[in-house]
This record gives structure tokens, C-alpha cells and sequence, in this order.
């Protein structure tokens, strides 16, 4: 699981192994040790909702992406597009999350060539 952080857009890229442990009902977890003793914590897991969720539990992040979005978006892989979530924060701010499944490893692992959709 790969985060990449910038200004109000979280980028987040898993590879198809992850996929599969994550649409069998089993949360994604990324842990950063930072200097000082503090932690960085990241979780991802699917649900039956909707709208992505985004949730904070002690020194640890849990997002919450729709199921049903998820496997709409497995359906056209390998494709060069992640699903793109735009979350409200504050008035006028929002949090632009990305998820996507490696490219490279999606056409390695299904053998087909990438889409552009």
C-alpha cells in the first residue's frame, strides 16, 4: 500500500495481492514509525455503503471506500484510472482521495492490456 500526500489529495496505490485481501473482507494496514516514538497509521477496508468514509482511531487513520464502487472499478482493470472520491471537510475545502490498482502489476497478473477508461 502506497500513500502519496500533498495539499487536500491523498493518492493511494495497492497492488493486485492487496486487492484481493481487501475484497475478501480483510483490512489494508500501513504503519510509518516516525522519529521521536510518534506513528503514522493508515487503514483501508471496504464496506457496504455509499460514501467513502474517513475515520480516525487514536494515532490511526481508517478510510472506508463503497464496496460496490470498488468492484465496479475492479470490473475494468488493468485501466490506467482510479476511482477519484472528493470528501468535504470544511466550507469550500475538501480532501480529493485517489484509489488505484498498480498498472503494472494489473496487466503482469491479468495478462490483458491496459485500458484507458
Amino acid at each position: 500500500m502506497k500513500w502519496q500526500i500533498g495539499s487536500q489529495k491523498w493518492r493511494l496505490r495497492i497492488g493486485e495481492d492487496e486487492l484481493q485481501h481487501l475484497r475478501s473482507g480483510r483490512p489494508l494496514a500501513s504503519t510509518t514509525v516516525l522519529p521521536g516514538g510518534g506513528t503514522f497509521r493508515f487503514q483501508l477496508e471496504l464496506a457496504p455503503t455509499p460514501e467513502v468514509g474517513v475515520d480516525r482511531e487514536g494515532d490511526a487513520w481508517k478510510f472506508t471506500l463503497p464496496a460496490a464502487s470498488v468492484e465496479a472499478y475492479v470490473q475494468r482493470l488493468p485501466c490506467r484510472e482510479g476511482l477519484d472520491f472528493t470528501l468535504p471537510v470544511a466550507a469550500g475545502v475538501v480532501l480529493q482521495l485517489i484509489f488505484e490498482v498498480d498498472i503494472r502489476d494489473s496487466v503482469r497478473q491479468r495478462g490483458v492490456e491496459a485500458r484507458r477508461h
